[in-house]
Parts: C-alpha cells; sequence; structure tokens
C-alpha cells in the first residue's frame, strides 16, 4: 500500500510539473504574438490619414547685398581690364536680393494655424504653405517663442483644413514607435519612423523637454511633427546632432506638453506670458546640503533675491526652495519651468528651507517677459568692515584681506560693496578646483554677511561646533552671485600649520 501511494504521488507531482510548464511555455508564446502583433507591419495607414495637415514651408528675406572690399589689382596688370569690367558689370552690387529658405510645419485647425519652427520662419517677409494636395497659401505670423523655438502661422482658406492634434508626450515611453513627418533637404513629403530613445532631454534653452529619437531627422524637417502610432503629434521636430550635418539617428522634437502651453499663449495674446519670481538660483549639491544642514539633496539654492515677486515676500538669499505651487521641486530646471507655466499674477505658496527649518511664503508671480533684462543688482546693506589696516589671511586655500578703497576701485564695486577680498588661491585647494579665483568678493559665510576677517573665523568655529564638514561661502564675480561649500578639513589644517 505504501509503494502504491508513492506512485500515484509522483504521478500527481509529475503531473502539476508538466501543466505548469505548458502554462509557462504558453505564456511565453502569448507574450511574443503580442508583441509581435505590436510591432506594427506598416506605417502607410498612419500616413496617409495624417499626411494632409503636414506642410511644407518656403519662405523668403531681402537683405542688402554689400559689395564687400575690391580686389587690389597693380597698375598695367593683365588682370585690370578684367576686374574693371567685373566692376561695371556689379556696380549696382549692393541692391537689396531675395533669399529663400525651406522648412516643415503642421496644420492644428481646421480654420488654419499651423505649427512650427521659430529659426524657420524667423525674419521672413514672405511665407508660403505648401499642402500634400499641392495648393499654395500665404501665411502670416501670429506669435514666436524663441525660447523653445515655436512659431504660431495663420492661413485664410474658405474650406475647412484637414488637421492633426496634440498628444500627452508625457506618456511616451523609452522605446515606443514614432514616425516624423516633414520636408527633409527640401525634398518634398518625406516620412520616416523609429523609436523615442530617450526623454527631458536639455540642450541650451531654459525651458527645453526634447524627446530623442533615431527616426531621421534632417534639415528641412524642422518644424515638422513627431506622431505616436495613434496619430498623435507628440513633438515637434526641431534640432540633430551630427558631426555631417545629416541624420545619424539622434534627432530632437520639443515635447507637446511644451509645444500646446507656448500655442495657447501665442494664439490668445500674440506672445508667451510666463511666471517669473525674481530670483537667482543654483542646483543644491551634497556639500551644499550638509554645510546647511540639508537632508536632502534637492531644491533649488537661492543666491540673490533682487527686487520683484521673491523679495517682496520676504524670500532672502541662502534659502533653498524645496516647494513651489504644492508641488516639490527636484532642481534649478524644475523650477525655472514650474514657476514659467505658472499664471502671471497667481499667488503662490513657497516652501523654504532656512536655518534649519521650513517655512511658507506667499508670493504673486510677475511675468518673465517683462522684467527679463531689467533685473537691478540686489542691494547690499551698509557696514563697516572693522579693519583699519589692510591685512591679509590665509584659510580654506585662500589668501584673503578686507574689501579697503583700493580693491573696490580695482574690482570696480560700489562705496557700499562689503565682504572679503580673494588675492590669491592655492592651485591645489578645493577652494581653486570648485572655481574661485583672485579677485572674488566673498560675501557671506554659514548664510551670514562677512564684514572682516574675524566675522569669517567666527563663521567657520560656529560651523565646527556644529558638527558641520563644510562652510558655505557666497561668491560675488562681476557681480554675479554663486553659493560654494568648503571642507573644514583644510581649515584645520592650515591651522595645525600655523601652530606648528
Amino acid at each position: 500500500m505504501k509503494v502504491q501511494t508513492v506512485s500515484k504521488t509522483r504521478q500527481n507531482i509529475n503531473g502539476l510539473r508538466a501543466f505548469w510548464l505548458t502554462a509557462l511555455a504558453f505564456a511565453i508564446l502569448l507574450a511574443q504574438t503580442i508583441t509581435a502583433l505590436a510591432r506594427p507591419d506598416s506605417f502607410a495607414d498612419l500616413a496617409e490619414k495624417f499626411s494632409p495637415a503636414v506642410v511644407n514651408i518656403t519662405t523668403s528675406t531681402v537683405m542688402a547685398q554689400g559689395t564687400g572690399p575690391s580686389p587690389i589689382v597693380p597698375e598695367g596688370s593683365p588682370f585690370e581690364d578684367f576686374f574693371r569690367q567685373f566692376r561695371e558689370r556689379n556696380e549696382n552690387g549692393d541692391r537689396p536680393r531675395r533669399t529663400s529658405a525651406l522648412g516643415s510645419g503642421f496644420v492644428i485647425s481646421e480654420d488654419g494655424y499651423v505649427v512650427t519652427n521659430n529659426h524657420v520662419i524667423e525674419s521672413a517677409d514672405e511665407i508660403i504653405i505648401e499642402f500634400y494636395s499641392g495648393g499654395e497659401l500665404e501665411a502670416k505670423v501670429i506669435g514666436t517663442d524663441p525660447k523653445t523655438d515655436i512659431a504660431l502661422l495663420k492661413v485664410e482658406t474658405d474650406e475647412p483644413l484637414p488637421f492633426v492634434s496634440f498628444g500627452d508626450s508625457d506618456v511616451a515611453r523609452v522605446g515606443d514607435w514614432v514616425v516624423a513627418m516633414g520636408n527633409p533637404l527640401g525634398q518634398g513629403f518625406s516620412v520616416s519612423a523609429g523609436i523615442v530613445s530617450a526623454r527631458n532631454r536639455a540642450l541650451s534653452g531654459t525651458y527645453d523637454d526634447y524627446i530623442q529619437t533615431d527616426a531621421a531627422i534632417n534639415r528641412g524637417n524642422s518644424g515638422g511633427p513627431l506622431f505616436n502610432l495613434d496619430g498623435e503629434v507628440i513633438g515637434v521636430n526641431t534640432a540633430i546632432l551630427s558631426p555631417t550635418g545629416g541624420s545619424i539617428g539622434i534627432g530632437f522634437s520639443m515635447a507637446s506638453n511644451v509645444v500646446t502651453k507656448v500655442v495657447d499663449q501665442l494664439k490668445e495674446f500674440g506672445e508667451t506670458r510666463r511666471g517669473w519670481l525674481g530670483v537667482r538660483i543654483q542646483d543644491v549639491t551634497d556639500d551644499v546640503a550638509e554645510a546647511i544642514g540639508l537632508e536632502k539633496v534637492a531644491g533649488a539654492l537661492v543666491t540673490d533675491v533682487p527686487e520683484g515677486p521673491a523679495a517682496e515676500s520676504g524670500m532672502q538669499s541662502g534659502d533653498v526652495i524645496m516647494s513651489f505651487d504644492g508641488k516639490e521641486v527636484a532642481d534649478t530646471r524644475g523650477l525655472v519651468r514650474q514657476v514659467g507655466n505658472t499664471e502671471v499674477g497667481k499667488t503662490v505658496r513657497v516652501v523654504v528651507f532656512r536655518e534649519g527649518k521650513t517655512q511658507t511664503l506667499k508670493v504673486t508671480l510677475g511675468r518673465r517677459e517683462a522684467a527679463e533684462g531689467a533685473i537691478p543688482a540686489a542691494q547690499v546693506e551698509d557696514g563697516d568692515n572693522g579693519d583699519k589696516a589692510p591685512m591679509q589671511k590665509k584659510m580654506l586655500g585662500l589668501n584673503i584681506g578686507p574689501l579697503d578703497d583700493e580693491a573696490r576701485t580695482v574690482l570696480e564695486l560700489d562705496a557700499d560693496a562689503t565682504g572679503l577680498v580673494v588675492r590669491d588661491v592655492d592651485e591645489l585647494s578645493e577652494a581653486y578646483e570648485k572655481g574661485i579665483r583672485a579677485g572674488d568678493l566673498i560675501v557671506e559665510a554659514g548664510q551670514e554677511k562677512l564684514l572682516s576677517i574675524s566675522d569669517l573665523d567666527d563663521r567657520i568655529a560656529e560651523a565646527k561646533d556644529a558638527g558641520r564638514k563644510s562652510i558655505l561661502l557666497l561668491v560675488r564675480r562681476a557681480g554675479d552671485p554663486r553659493f560654494v561649500a568648503l571642507s573644514l578639513e583644510d581649515a584645520d589644517a592650515e591651522e595645525k600649520e600655523s601652530t606648528e
């Protein structure tokens, strides 16, 4: 009986094992089938359906043609007559001439709004839109935004135009199929396909949020749409990375969630209206976080608070902005985008980290476009540096001295400027590695103003007593501020060297 029981148990185990192996094989086969179905056999249906909304853009600009310097020909030279005749034929060579450029775009409404890149139509005095069907219409500029390189055009037509809609670029994943359409190299309508290679790429602009793709993008594709497989525009093809000038599989499309906000404002106002906080900021690094007692390396460190919304709210240099309008701030890039996307005039709550604790400020945002180029320098409080005679001291790898009248003159500083002057920097020191140079002005240490060398000694002692491994300095160069955290180990070594 026992032998029969063991035999049946083994049969049951083997049966279960065979069942699960069969189920696993079926699951793998099903997954492969689903994957195969997810990969399109052709993009023809998508191209056929949405290509009528993709347009070629031809621009022309009248430019003055300079004659340039005339070649110097020695008298009696056999080329003298040739150059004389050449000059006579071109005596009107400085007449204005018309130049042309090509690009792409796409229609976003049946009444004729067209999106393209700003650089495609910049400075153009004539813009012609050519449709897939072959018809042409002249377009006028509704508004442009150089910061995101987006332009909104409008054509007038009696008939409704085929158009495409924007999708949500935030749901696009690396590896998703995408299709680019446009007018590459002036060859006319063209389709290329690839995948999303990367997301959230930043190239050079403040508001950059590019989708990277290996779909072929070339000159002339600028301003054209990048579609997902649902036929939604998730990007505007803008730039390529290429040593040859042609596609090598690294193209960039401005994300649709950036573009839609810009387009809405251009359509309503003819210009962008971005929120403005009114601060200068830098990223929080590991050593900066340690120096100020911040547990998490996140947020945006305020380096300067000129006159503006933030100053009116009580924000101070040295604050770390942790949250803006209910959303956490990851870094400076994130804060700039959050502020820019917020309505001008809106009052928001800003949580800052200051002196070991957080506090909430209410800030009514201004308009960035109105403030740019008109931000005054932050004012520094009056104060006597307390040092009657010039002296210098070496600490933290720096040779520093008080800010006397001579230094103010050499550095072209205001009479009320305060701080300590960096007179020399040890090239093997951490301070030199982090970019501090002779002529810099150290305004604060430990987020307190410096009026004398003894003030810096006191701040270093306080940081050591608090168990800090580094001290935070606010350094100005040509008026531009930035925070630098320096290790206190250098100070300990220098102090030991001086006592020995």
